[in-house]
């Protein structure tokens, strides 16, 4: 009887490492996560500041989706003018994607965003002139630096 029950615990665990390893994905380094800003991101914005932004195509490894279009995304700001005295071009870098409710580390490069030149209205809400503003729904582009497993 003993053994009929270790029998059962072996199988079951051995059932679980098999559900598991099929869930579990790895997105290689070097692959390039497509993402549109939803949140608007400035120059003037401190660094370590964040931003949401969506996947905006699916990233399928071997013909099968890892990370399907519209999955939330989110970064920071890695540098900013918002510091006078060490004022440096907008460069962001994304810092995690949510999957099934858990947020994921990434690693990534950073990207410098060019937003359109500054309109009259944006200086009036406190833009200054020389201002980066990246407006939502802006396609970025990141490179992983380091493989990510889901």
């Amino acid at each position: 009887m003993n053994q009929a029950k270790i029998i059962a615990v072996i199988s079951a665990i051995g059932a679980f490492v098999a559900i598991y390893s099929v869930d579990a994905a790895t997105i290689p380094a070097g692959t390039t996560l497509a993402v549109t800003t939803v949140s608007l991101i400035t120059s003037q914005d401190a660094v370590g500041s964040s931003f949401e932004a969506k996947i905006a195509q699916d990233v399928s490894m071997k013909g099968t989706v890892l990370l399907k279009a519209g999955t939330k995304a989110f970064g920071k700001v890695h540098s900013s003018r918002r510091n006078p005295r060490k004022s440096e071009p907008l460069s962001v870098e994304l810092a995690s994607v949510e999957v099934n409710g858990r947020r994921i580390p990434v690693k990534t490069n950073t990207v410098e965003p060019h937003g359109p030149p500054q309109t009259a209205r944006q200086a009036r809400y406190g833009h200054t002139a020389g201002t980066t503003v990246v407006n939502p729904k802006t396609l970025l582009q990141f490179q992983l630096l380091q493989p990510v497993t889901l």
